[in-house]
């Protein structure tokens, strides 16, 4: 899974982003809040690790911008506070759990996994492009009404291209999410599945481009 980990605690954050790591996660561990907000806007994740105590903008902060945003995804909230109060806020304010320090991480990961279990946030988890419909909870993807059978990473392809449509994803990007760090492919295996994901789409409003020197476009366009 992509996780996103949002912690300024060097010791904390070092030994939280090489357990992930090594369970098979891809991570990407920021400090701040401001960071969290914009690497959010740039690429979807399957789960977000958020501290509550964080420099400038706290935790609390980015749960509420995240929302606001309609962003879906799962976020656990990691905090020092065990008041009951704060608990139910933190839930109320769209946080999907939370965990106290200190923690095991063995627990913190068994978290992880039982919030991606289950749709996250309080937003649905259908997205429509023209005529494509997307399950990101269920990993379905229609085609006008039609189911599309995409495999696993033909899905994951398609999610981060219509996370953003109309902006281009850089091939290096695209490599880092779909495949894991022990993984020895080449670009070839990522362009072996554009094309599979290009002819499963063939005929629908949604148009994945090849932009030379640089990476891949989803563009939806109106089909009548």
């Amino acid at each position: 899974m992509r996780m996103l980990l949002v912690e300024d605690n060097e010791g904390l954050g070092d030994a939280t982003n090489r357990h992930l790591r090594q369970a098979g996660h891809s991570v990407e561990w920021v400090r701040t809040g401001e960071e969290a907000i914009e690497a959010c806007a740039a690429e979807p994740f399957d789960a977000v690790i958020l501290d509550l105590t964080l420099p400038g903008r706290d935790g609390l902060s980015v749960l509420a911008e995240l929302r606001r945003r309609r962003n879906a995804v799962a976020v656990l909230v990691v905090t020092a506070r065990s008041e009951i109060d704060d608990k139910v806020s933190l839930l109320d304010q769209g946080a999907d759990d939370y965990l106290v320090k200190p923690f095991d991480l063995r627990e913190l990961e068994a978290r992880l996994r039982a919030l991606l279990r289950r749709p996250a946030g309080q937003t649905t988890s259908l997205q429509r492009h023209g005529d494509v419909a997307i399950d990101l909870a269920g990993h379905e993807v229609t085609v006008a009404g039609r189911p599309a059978d995409l495999g696993r990473r033909e899905f994951r392809l398609l999610e981060i291209l219509l996370s953003r449509p109309g902006a281009v994803v850089q091939k290096e990007q695209l490599m880092a999410q779909l495949f894991s760090f022990d993984e020895m492919v080449s670009i070839n295996a990522l362009e072996l599945y554009v094309s599979r994901l290009r002819r499963k789409l063939e005929g629908s409003s949604v148009e994945i481009a090849t932009v030379r020197g640089a990476g891949y476009v989803a563009r939806v366009r109106d089909v009548r």
